[in-house]
């Protein structure tokens, strides 16, 4: 069922927001630190993955060292080149505001995302998955872990809230192209890095997302519904498990960034709201 659009009436940012901003800015430092190096560029930190897994980017140093210049965004950019990583930036717009015109000075084309927390005094959601499917916390034995690490890929290789075209033929063949990433995430929820949660059918996977937690701060990512299943409240079922799991773990303050505007309003019915704006800066697509 389709979801009615909601307007957005975000208050302006206020000290607790800041508060807020300033637990988000903790978070971003210190959850790369558990698979990466730092290489210091004076007012930006670039962080180098050690072993297998999704490349890291740079990012401004804690807010507040110093402003960036282009110069420095260059300097990051020809290393990210030795190094063959990415040319990727992520930071808070409100935070660290020199950072964008420094990155469009350099070449690079920036992104918006809303920001959004949940925060500690809000309550915790509870939606219902449909009829056909159920919601679960996948742990690293769990038969429906590789189907609920491949089917995000899917969703973000047809971007967007309409009823796509991938379905389970194509989830099976994601599922055997991505057999590497199983024993890696497996390895992070048994140390508590890591917690996904799934829509299922019969087993197979619907919707999946990760919740990723550093102390009382946590982050839900990766969220994505196959595309022949969208629009059926399986993305804030599974969100709404993902928070509930994350509090009862000692949680206080969940985060996410939404895709779009009309994103972000559907995850305003689970009381998230939008904070701030997360900006992501990349070279232009070719």
């Amino acid at each position: 069922m389709a979801l009615p659009a909601l307007q957005c009436l975000d208050p302006p940012v206020t000290s607790t927001d800041d508060d807020l901003l300033a637990r988000l800015e903790g978070y971003y430092d210190a959850v790369p630190r558990a698979a990466a190096r730092t290489e210091d560029f004076g007012p930006l930190t670039l962080f180098v993955r050690e072993g297998a897994g999704w490349p890291y980017y740079a990012r401004p140093a804690r807010p507040g060292t110093a402003p960036v210049t282009e110069a420095d965004v260059r300097r990051v950019r020809a290393r990210q080149r030795e190094l063959g990583l990415p040319e990727a930036f992520e930071w808070v717009a409100e935070t660290s505001p020199t950072l964008r015109p420094a990155a469009e000075r350099a070449g690079l084309t920036v992104h918006e995302h809303p920001l959004m927390v949940l925060a500690p005094d809000a309550p915790t959601p509870a939606v219902a998955a449909p009829d056909d499917a159920s919601v679960r916390i996948v742990g690293p034995e769990d038969p429906a872990l590789p189907g609920a690490l491949a089917v995000p890929h899917l969703a973000f290789a047809e971007p967007g809230t309409r009823v796509g075209t991938a379905g389970p033929a194509e989830l099976a063949a994601a599922i055997r192209e991505r057999a590497a990433d199983v024993p890696r995430t497996a390895d992070r929820i048994r140390a508590g890095l890591t917690a996904v949660a799934a829509a299922l059918r019969d087993g197979s996977a619907l919707c999946a997302g990760q919740c990723l937690a550093v102390g009382e701060v946590a982050e839900i990512a990766g969220l994505g519904t196959l595309p022949t299943a969208r629009r059926r409240g399986l993305a804030l079922a599974v969100t709404a498990a993902l928070v509930a799991d994350a509090r009862a773990a000692g949680v206080r303050t969940v985060f996410l960034s939404a895709d779009t505007e009309d994103v972000a309003r559907i995850y305003a019915r689970l009381g998230f709201r939008t904070v701030g704006t997360a900006l992501i800066a990349e070279p232009a697509a070719a």
